[in-house]
């Protein structure tokens, strides 16, 4: 199970955006995922006119690792540890480690 999900806000700990947030919005693989407006590069493209994409310099978000963020714990209003446990009903709910209130409900 995933500690940090599509669609949850996390905060940066590390790296040239340290201390922003932002709303992971993919997970690129196991380890990576996508912030909205961290570790934004200015990427030079190439027009291609089949998909109708002008060419020119674009401003767009980069992967970041998992390691470097944290959830976001609303009650607090600091980055939080997340931990797994398992319901009375057996599913499997994240919780925050500091004041063990769930993140899902």
């Amino acid at each position: 199970m995933n500690k940090i999900r599509k669609g949850d806000e996390v905060v940066v700990l590390t790296g040239k955006d340290r201390g922003r947030r932002g709303t992971v919005l993919r997970r690129v693989d196991d380890e990576r995922l996508v912030v909205e407006g961290v570790n934004r590069v200015k990427k030079h493209v190439r027009p291609n006119p089949m998909k109708g994409e002008v060419g020119g310099v674009v401003e767009k978000e980069m992967p970041i690792h998992v390691s470097n963020v944290a959830l976001f714990n609303a009650a607090t209003q600091k980055a939080d540890r997340v931990g797994v446990k398992v319901l009375e009903d057996g599913r499997k709910a994240r919780f925050f480690k500091s004041n063990g209130e769930l993140v899902d409900a």
